[in-house]
This record gives C-alpha cells, sequence and structure tokens, in this order.
C-alpha cells in the first residue's frame, strides 16, 4: 500500500474534528443503549461544545443523577507529544493556561456545590513510561488513583505531585481529589477507536459498517453546524430513522475479561474482570486461573450474570477477551431455553461479524464425523474440530489421563478441512451448532458423561453452548498448553 503524504493544515483541522464527532457519537451510541436496556440512571441527553461547563465541554453525557460526564478531545497527527508533565503543564504558545490548569478550574466550577462529576480527557497520544504520575494509569479505569497517592514528599512521585499541584492552582489534597475522577483515556488510535465504536454501534442495534460509523459522526457534525449543542434521545433516535441505520435490537452488555482489559467494560451493564486473576502477564500466554483463583470461581460469576444484567433484559451481547471455555459456558448460561437472543462480535477474514443466536439458517450443516476407540471406561469424549486439528493432541491427552472414556468422536466442518475460515457467518455458525448438537443427542444417548474439547471460533463456541440441551453431563476442557496440555474447567449439566 503505498504511504500517504504528510497532512497539511486543513488535513489536521478536518481529522481533529472528525475524532471529536466520533467521540460525540460513542455518547449518542450510550444514549441509546442505556435507554432501550433500561438502565439505572441513562444519559438523558449529549452536549457537543455545551456552554458554561468550562474547557471540559467537547463532549458531555448528561444524566438526571449526577455525575455528568465531561470530556475534553484532544488529537495529534503523530507520537511526538506524549501525555506527560510537559504536555499537561505547558502554557499554551500565546501564555494562557495550561491542559491541566484548564481542567482544574473547571472541575472546581462544576463541584462547587459539593455535587460530583467524571473527567476524561480522551486522546490518541499515548502515556509517557518516563512519567512519574502518568506512567502509573491503571489500564482499567484510566485513572492514576490510587498510585499517584503512594510515596512520601521526597519521592520521585511525591515531588512530581508537588509540581502538578502547583501548575494546577491546587493543593496537594485538591489534586489527588481531581485524580480520583480524572481518566486518562490515552492512545485511543483513530482505527481502534472506529473499530470499538463498530461494536458499539453493534450492540445498539445499529448496522456497524464503516459507512454508517461515518453517517453518524457526520450527523453530529451537521448538529455543530446548526448550532445545536443538546443532541436529546428523540433526536438521536431520529437520525437513526433517517440515516436508515436500525439493524436489530439494543443489546445490553455483558463484559468478560480474563486476557486483557475491555474497552467496553466500563460501558456495560455487568463486568466481569478476571484479568489479574489469571496466570501470566501477557493476554498471549493467559491459559488458567492464577492460583488460589480456581475455575469454579469463574463459572459462578458467569453463571450468576443473568441476575446482574438489567430486569426484563431478552438480547445479550458478549464483549471481552476470553478463551473457548469460558465462551461456551456463557452460551450455556443463556440457553435457548431462556429466550434470551445471545451475540458476540466474531473476527475474520471477512472482519468482524455480529453472530447471534437468533440469526436465520434454512438447514443445519451435517459435521464430518470420525470416531476412535479408547476402550478405558463407559464415558464419551468430544472433540470439535472446526478451526484446527486437535485429534491427536486429545487422544494423547485422554490415554495419559486415564479419563474413563469408551471412545472420542471428532466433529469437524462438513468439508473435513478445519481451518480458522471454515465457519463464514453468523447463519453457518448457528447451523453448524445445531447439525454437531443433534449428531451428539443421538450418538451419546445412554452415555451419562461427555468430556468436551474445543478448536473452534469463539462465536461459535458461544452459539454452541447456547444450544446445549437434551444431552448428558459435560465436563469442558481449556487447552493451556503446558504440561498435560488440558485442564477440566468448569462442568454443565444439560
Amino acid at each position: 500500500m503505498a504511504h500517504l503524504p504528510a497532512p497539511g493544515p486543513t488535513s489536521v483541522r478536518t481529522t481533529g474534528d472528525y475524532y471529536q464527532w466520533l467521540v460525540a457519537w460513542e455518547a449518542c451510541l450510550i444514549l441509546l443503549r442505556e435507554n432501550a436496556a433500561r438502565s439505572h440512571n441513562p444519559v438523558r441527553a449529549v452536549g457537543v461544545e455545551l456552554d458554561g461547563v468550562g474547557n471540559l465541554d467537547d463532549v458531555v453525557l448528561l444524566r438526571d443523577v449526577p455525575p455528568n460526564t465531561y470530556k475534553q478531545v484532544k488529537y495529534a497527527v503523530d507520537s511526538a507529544t506524549p501525555v506527560n508533565a510537559e504536555y499537561l503543564t505547558k502554557p499554551t504558545d500565546s501564555g494562557g493556561p495550561s491542559i491541566l490548569k484548564k481542567i482544574a478550574r473547571t472541575w472546581k466550577q462544576l463541584t462547587a456545590d459539593g455535587g460530583s462529576v467524571e473527567l476524561h480527557l480522551v486522546t490518541n497520544r499515548a502515556a509517557d513510561p518516563a512519567d512519574d504520575l502518568v506512567k502509573v494509569c491503571d489500564a482499567r479505569t484510566g485513572l492514576l488513583m490510587p498510585k499517584a497517592a503512594i510515596g512520601g514528599d521526597k519521592s520521585d512521585r511525591g515531588k512530581a505531585r508537588a509540581r502538578w499541584a502547583k501548575e494546577a492552582g491546587l493543593t496537594e489534597a485538591e489534586l489527588l481529589d481531581l485524580l480520583s475522577v480524572l481518566h486518562f483515556d490515552l492512545s485511543v488510535n483513530m482505527v481502534k477507536y472506529q473499530e470499538h465504536l463498530q461494536l458499539l454501534m453493534a450492540v445498539a442495534g445499529l448496522r456497524n459498517d464503516q459507512q454508517a460509523l461515518e453517517a453518524g459522526a457526520g450527523w453530529v457534525a451537521k448538529m455543530v453546524r446548526n448550532g445545536q449543542r443538546e443532541l436529546t434521545l428523540a433526536m438521536v433516535d431520529s437520525a437513526v430513522a433517517e440515516l436508515d441505520l436500525k439493524a436489530g435490537p439494543a443489546r445490553a452488555v455483558l463484559s468478560i475479561a480474563t486476557l486483557k482489559p475491555d474497552p467496553m467494560g466500563p460501558d456495560a451493564d455487568h463486568a466481569i474482570d478476571w484479568v489479574e486473576r489469571f496466570e501470566s502477564d501477557s493476554e498471549y500466554t493467559k491459559r488458567r486461573p492464577l492460583s488460589p483463583n480456581t475455575w469454579a470461581q469463574l463459572q459462578a460469576d458467569i453463571e450468576t450474570a443473568p441476575g446482574r444484567l438489567p430486569a426484563g433484559t431478552t438480547a445479550v451481547s458478549l464483549t471481552g477477551s476470553i478463551r473457548l471455555a469460558p465462551a461456551f459456558l456463557v452460551g450455556t448460561t443463556f440457553r435457548m431455553v431462556t429466550r434470551t437472543d445471545l451475540a458476540v462480535l466474531q473476527r475474520g477474514r471477512a472482519g468482524s461479524q455480529l453472530w447471534s443466536t437468533n440469526d436465520p439458517f434454512e438447514n443445519a450443516l451435517v459435521p464430518e464425523v470420525a470416531e476412535y476407540e479408547i476402550g478405558q471406561g463407559d464415558e464419551i469424549a468430544v472433540a470439535i474440530a472446526v478451526a484446527t486439528e486437535i485429534t491427536s493432541d486429545v487422544l494423547e491427552y485422554l490415554r495419559e489421563q486415564e479419563l474413563p472414556v469408551g471412545k472420542l468422536i471428532v466433529l469437524a466442518p462438513p468439508s473435513g478441512k478445519a481451518n480458522d475460515g471454515s465457519v463464514p457467518s453468523s447463519s453457518a455458525a448457528n447451523a453448524l451448532a445445531v447439525g454437531i448438537r443433534d449428531h451428539l443427542r443421538r450418538s451419546t444417548r445412554r452415555v451419562q458423561r461427555m468430556h468436551l474439547f474445543l478448536a473452534c471460533p469463539m462465536g461459535l463456541a458461544v452459539l454452541l453452548g447456547n444450544r446445549w440441551n437434551r444431552l448428558c453431563q459435560t465436563v469442558v476442557y481449556e487447552d493451556i498448553k503446558i504440561g498435560d496440555g488440558y485442564e477440566a474447567a468448569f462442568t454443565v449439566e444439560a
């Protein structure tokens, strides 16, 4: 691909404006979803360059009961200016107050009556890893607290606090209060941010292609040009109809993170954050809970999730980063008999698609079947070899662990070729899930217990779990890649 030319002044200005309109469109999506899901204290209107709120007026989420959310948006064309003390405390070129001083003044103005607020600095700039305060930003919350308060006056962090407080015109105690509500939304890369907004559009029940995203951001820009600074639910609903964006139901969001923090977590109706409770520091090597945490505890957290969602929820979207065993368990937790429309964003060769349990299909897809005699007992092992071939690994595990199974049933795509593109769509995934379930109903009718090994798209694991009924007790295994290769994760009554 040819390199893009260096941006000119007009390009920088218009791209910065577009970035702000994306942040405002995100607020509109939160407005839509929270009201549709009957969330407690939903956003009632979105302010864009709202009057009377100081320098945090770029985007404001207004609620009936505080705290309101105030966002300052800062776009940069490159990484030459990371977020650090110099960036935050430097006066403007004309000698005006620094970003930190403006934020501090606005914070004091907004909380003068003793009320509470939530503040955000949103930028595509990265954090400076050498800055004594910015480097302690919590990836889960975007807050510098509580680590910013650790260390005495003579420590590097203490000296940094003193410098920040002086520049902000605050006492150190006031600075810490400010940092308790000031979220640093850093490295909000334009491409990744648009992907995040497309996911948010999907869970809001809207079309989530690039054209639809640009239409939404363009509508915000049009409203601002027309002098409209407060966007209500009625106005956003009207825009959705006018732009033909409606695609399905708005969904409650269930966020489950075990591998890395979920960007949707803060906006979710219920979030389960196990990132720090799984082994390893790398999202690529996290495979199982870190002792003393257990699979049983994670199962309990997932299985109580339906009761944590807004009352009357009938459509749910799963977000976050989890492996196949937890994904399957989510499906069984919201299985078809609950009449919940469960969806997950599946990334694949054709881009991101929303796979929903309600998506129609004509006929069940019959999987290719292979059976291997084990002769160690009267239970059954099942390997779902859809994304990759796992037969030899499972056979080795069954024999080494001497599991009481009589045979292994391997179920592959109808083509017989396991690969990461073997399930092209939600309809195909639903059809294959039904085909797999129906085959197992017939072949395990007299079996008391099944051992399930998964190698498939995460979306298929969710849809398969959702259809997992009229089957025997199932032990679901996770591929841990070390030691024995697999580990029993969950036991599901089906």
